[in-house]
């Protein structure tokens, strides 16, 4: 009797009854492997990044070579400058969409940016507001409004995009009115619809929106000012 036990104790395999190649012990292995070495184990690879296309290093938007071939020139015959640096110069292009439904309508702000990303070309920030108002149903810190600020490369896009191809497609369009100087050379206009604009579906849009466009510019005075956003193409009501 003693030796059947021997013999039946003989006949069972050494090891695990699991495959050797089980893919689940891989994994465990290799997770206990990466805890040892003080690495997280990965879930899934990574997918892999689009390469980005590259940028001609020559490039330079057609307004800016507008300016220096063009209307820098004619400025500095038109007012006497002495000196190239007393030209006026564009700055900056601020993009301002307020949205006052937004205080109903919380939506309606992500829309907003995603529009204001795609006529500009640049991520907006999110105003909120800094003051609560009963009467206005507005509290302190809610979004209200969607703003950018432009400089150098896509300035000169978006304002080449603006003056060629946004302002000619306004409904009735008889010129921008020249009302809207600060006194200081500086410049803002509005926009009623955001559709005038080529980069805009007007089958995914929502509720049209308005908004202002501010040209801050070195000019000294009004008169300059003009000078320098006529010259660049601005078309203003004569």
């Amino acid at each position: 009797m003693a030796k059947e036990k021997d013999d039946k104790k003989g006949d069972k395999p050494k090891g695990d009854n699991k495959p050797k190649g089980d893919p689940k012990d891989a994994a465990k292995a290799a997770e206990r492997a990466a805890k040892k070495e003080g690495k997280k184990p990965s879930a899934a690879a990574p997918k892999e990044a689009r390469p980005a296309e590259p940028k001609d290093p020559n490039y330079k938007p057609r307004l800016r070579v507008r300016y220096a071939t063009q209307t820098a020139p004619a400025l500095m015959k038109k007012f006497n400058y002495t000196n190239v640096m007393m030209v006026p110069r564009l700055q900056k292009v601020v993009v301002n969409m307020g949205l006052g439904a937004a205080v109903g309508n919380p939506k309606i702000i992500d829309a907003a940016v995603e529009e204001v990303r795609a006529i500009t070309g640049q991520q907006p920030t999110i105003c909120r507001a800094k003051k609560s108002i009963a009467s206005f149903k507005l509290r302190e810190n809610l979004p209200i409004g969607v703003r950018v600020t432009l400089r150098k490369e896509r300035m000169w896009e978006f304002v080449d995009r603006l003056f060629g191809f946004a302002l000619p497609r306004v409904r009735d369009f008889k010129g921008v009115s020249p009302k809207g100087f600060d006194g200081r050379g500086n410049f803002t206009m509005g926009l009623k619809e955001q559709i005038i604009f080529p980069e805009i579906d007007y089958d995914k849009i929502d509720v049209t929106k308005g908004m202002n466009i501010s040209f801050v510019t070195t000019a000294r005075t009004d008169e300059e000012g003009r000078a320098l956003l006529t010259e660049l193409g601005m078309p203003f009501r004569q």
